[in-house]
């Protein structure tokens, strides 16, 4: 443990900001939980631009659960203003505290910028942040505003805006089966993957993913019989075999439709 200790000859702002500069990650943790434990409002600029730079996870953790320990009455203004940083850190771990604070007069700070953020950690925590803090009477108009990034980015980036979206409930619905039907297959597919997500929390997102890519390659019809004849095989998942004889063996006419080719893309 970091103490504090006022009475030193060394300004206590000095010593803490040394000790949260340490290269031992283990000493800057200990020294955001002795600040958080004695919060001291001389610390909230040294914990504010700590956040900006701190490498370690646990330790950025540590220091916004800290700033929790202020009065939001002089936290909130600060926080407010990395928000509109241009150090991506700075405006994501902003927008963490923000979710532990929870005040929800900090909804109306979360802007449509922040939500399409270029950079995929920012976007993932406004995403989860404005989740936790819209009004009822906002959730349809955030739920718009999410479903347009559908697509976006790699399987972690797509499992936290599904995550988001299935946290808001029922309101989604209309606007997943309207993205279920859009042109690009990775749109469509992330929306039915979040449809099941839906229905069934368990699901994990991998498999849910799977099955939307199967059912838009192959269509409702044809994928539930594929998905019947892996059943009747015995199998987990839907066999490249089952998947022909739901489409039926390759002819001419299948080649050209680009059937096979649909079999292929899904992996089954």
């Amino acid at each position: 443990m970091v103490l504090i200790n006022t009475t030193s000859g060394t300004p206590l702002n000095t010593r803490v900001a040394n000790a949260l500069g340490a290269k031992d990650s283990s000493v800057r943790l200990q020294a955001a939980l002795a600040v958080g434990s004695n919060p001291d409002p001389g610390l909230l600029e040294t914990l504010v631009e700590r956040c900006a730079v701190e490498p370690d996870f646990f330790v950025r953790d540590m220091l916004s659960w800290a700033l929790t320990r202020f009065s939001p009455r002089i936290t909130l203004p600060r926080i407010r203003q990395e928000l509109d940083s241009e150090r991506a850190q700075a405006r994501s771990q902003a927008l963490h505290t923000l979710g532990k604070i929870g005040d929800r007069g900090a909804w109306a700070w979360i802007t449509r910028d922040m939500l399409r953020d270029a950079d995929d950690e920012v976007a993932r925590t406004a995403w989860r942040v404005a989740v936790a803090l819209v009004p009822e009477g906002e959730k349809k108009a955030l739920v718009d505003e999410l479903v347009v990034q559908l697509g976006r980015g790699d399987r972690s980036v797509q499992l936290s805006l599904s995550r988001a979206l299935v946290d808001l409930g029922d309101v989604i619905e209309p606007a997943l089966e309207k993205a279920a039907a859009n042109p690009d297959p990775a749109v469509a597919a992330h929306a039915r993957a979040t449809e099941l997500l839906l229905r069934d929390p368990e699901t994990g997102f991998n498999a849910a993913i799977d099955e939307a890519r199967r059912v838009i390659a192959l269509g409702p019809e044809r994928a539930a019989a594929a998905a019947a004849a892996a059943a009747a095989a015995g199998v987990a998942e839907p066999s490249k075999a089952a998947c022909v004889a739901a489409i039926g063996e390759p002819t001419e006419t299948t080649e050209s439709t680009g059937a096979v080719d649909a079999v292929d893309a899904v992996d089954c």
